[in-house]
């Protein structure tokens, strides 16, 4: 019998408890009732269709409105998606062609998702998404409640093929104390989510699905083995070792340093006036990033100067009055969508790759107002709030772009960067700071584009995980290059919350790590047990591993 399991670790933490595996759908019963429906004609189908999708936006809304953070970006691009005109064609094509409703809607979807996989990247991402909406047009159609996870009343490890953002954002952490899905990367929405509920979570678990069921689990989050059935006594007294040691980390109020002395900015990662808020009231030096999509996107019409301006303004202003440290400085990232963020007002492209396509900065090529406007928004929030403010643009491949970007923050009189996201970005790190005031890397799309490995796709989990030594070496090479002309090198991706890899980053040359709010106590202490040399040749150690496994393991035997 099998007595244990591994996949990618995502959040650190270790839980033992029952098993609750999940298997969301619509009751069969349900479907067989409603039939082929009992509408007049395709018209009043399609209304159907309609009043279903409008629901289960609404619901989408509601859950991203009571959330904040990248958990309501997501929830609000789910809702767009539920919305998409070209879906609603596709229903409406099937249903003319003489097709039920429901099969009308199962091919559609079905359509798009073999669209979204073979684009790869960030749209293969969707799939979960697709088929999660899919299930909750169903429901609506056929009168029965939306499918998802019934929240346990005790304890739980909460076992999935995958989940979608609408369940992973309405888990309770007092009783989901871990995750474990078969499916996902640690760049997937459920990792991300997972991350700002500090829920010690493991994806990419083969098989877990099949062992789980009836049986007690002791999940290593930062390990990514989970055991079967362990000792009970045993795996009692880990988990209370690391509670105790969790809870030691809840007391720690900052700065960021290491144990002699050397600074590290530790910033959040913040989508809203709501996310900003909270994370101004933890031990934090300011904001790495802060996702400006959240305005734009299930948007039919661009937001206003005003409008962007006033949302922008109550996103900067808790930064305003500094922190016990000193000043406090807030990134903006302008506008990144394209690939598996698509807005309705933006002309994007019918490309067969939108993860390589026209995304991020690329937008402006053909619409630079959408950009000039957004600038003039940024820099009037910043002089409402007071907030030191800089401003960095995603997708920056050519020297060319960051000089034409700096030169319009700068004419506003702010900071200017872009983030290394294109390997060309990192290979040319002394061009591009010749040109900008800083640069941020972000891990998530560096190590997707490095590895030629969609985010999403289990079977190469192991290639994007941010621990992959060439992603380091990049990462090694951009840090060096921010270190030889005294410019500040950030990472504002998923891999600067994770503890060990923090101490990795710091030893690359690292200043500042942005992370969901959740995690920056952990990575804070974490520092704070070592020296500047120790993290140094950690780093060391993890670049002359073979494989994301070897380069933990070796940067944890040397901190």
């Amino acid at each position: 019998m099998v007595t244990t399991l591994s996949g990618t670790p995502v959040v650190p933490g270790l839980a033992w408890a029952p098993a609750l595996v999940v298997a969301t759908g619509v009751p069969d019963e349900a479907i067989e009732r409603y039939g082929d429906g009992a509408h007049a004609d395709d018209e009043a189908a399609l209304a159907a269709y309609d009043a279903a999708v409008a629901a289960v936006a609404d619901g989408f809304r509601a859950k991203a409105a009571a959330a904040d953070g990248a958990t309501a970006g997501v929830l609000t691009a789910s809702a767009g998606l539920a919305t998409d005109r070209g879906l609603r064609a596709a229903v409406r094509k099937n249903l003319r062609a003489g097709q039920p409703l429901l099969t009308a809607v199962d091919h559609a979807v079905e359509q798009f998702v073999t669209v979204f996989t073979g684009m790869g990247g960030l749209m293969a991402e969707r799939v979960t998404d697709l088929r999660d909406i899919r299930g909750r047009i169903v429901a609506r159609l056929v009168g029965v409640p939306e499918p998802g996870v019934s929240l346990p009343a005790t304890p739980t490890v909460l076992v999935a093929s995958d989940l979608a953002p609408a369940d992973t954002a309405g888990l309770d952490p007092r009783t989901v104390i871990a995750l474990v899905t078969e499916r996902g990367g640690p760049t997937s929405h459920t990792a991300i989510i997972a991350r700002q509920l500090a829920i010690p979570c493991v994806v990419g678990a083969a098989g877990i699905v099949a062992a789980a069921a009836g049986r007690r689990l002791l999940v290593d989050g930062g390990t990514g083995v989970i055991e079967l059935d362990p000792d009970p006594v045993a795996a009692e007294s880990r988990v209370a070792r690391d509670v105790a040691a969790r809870a030691d980390l809840a007391a720690w109020e900052g700065p960021g340093r290491t144990s002699d002395g050397h600074p590290v900015s530790l910033l959040a990662n913040v989508a809203d006036p709501a996310s900003a808020a909270a994370a101004a009231a933890g031990p934090v030096q300011g904001v790495g990033l802060f996702r400006t999509e959240l305005g734009f996107l299930d948007r039919t019409s661009e937001p206003s100067v005003a409008e962007q301006a006033a949302i922008y303004a109550d996103v900067l202003a808790p930064f305003a009055a500094g922190d016990p440290w000193g000043e406090r400085h807030v990134v903006v990232r302008t506008l990144d969508a394209g690939s598996d963020k698509p807005i309705a007002f933006a002309a994007h492209p019918d490309e067969e790759n939108p993860a390589l396509g026209v995304r991020g900065l690329r937008l402006s090529f053909t619409d630079h107002g959408l950009l000039e406007r957004q600038l003039d928004a940024i820099a009037d929030a910043a002089r409402r709030a007071g907030t030191p403010t800089w401003v960095m643009a995603p997708m920056v491949a050519t020297v060319d772009e960051a000089r034409d970007f700096a030169a319009a923050v700068r004419s506003r009189g702010l900071r200017a960067g872009v983030m290394v996201e294109v390997p060309s970005a990192a290979l040319l790190a002394d061009r591009m700071l010749a040109e900008v005031d800083f640069l941020s890397i972000g891990t998530n799309d560096l190590t997707q584009y490095t590895m030629a490995a969609d985010r999403m796709c289990t079977d190469l989990a192991h290639l994007t995980d941010p621990w992959q030594p060439a992603v380091l070496h990049l990462v090694a090479l951009t840090a060096a290059a921010g270190q030889r002309v005294g410019k500040p090198v950030g990472v504002c991706g998923e891999a600067a919350a994770d503890p060990l890899l923090a101490c990795v980053l710091v030893g690359l040359g690292v200043t500042s790590l942005s992370m969901a709010v959740a995690a920056v106590r952990a990575v804070g202490a974490r520092l704070g047990t070592v020296t500047l040399a120790q993290c140094q040749e950690m780093a060391r150690a993890a670049l002359a591993a073979p494989s994301p496994a070897a380069a933990r393991d070796a940067a944890r035997a040397v901190g």
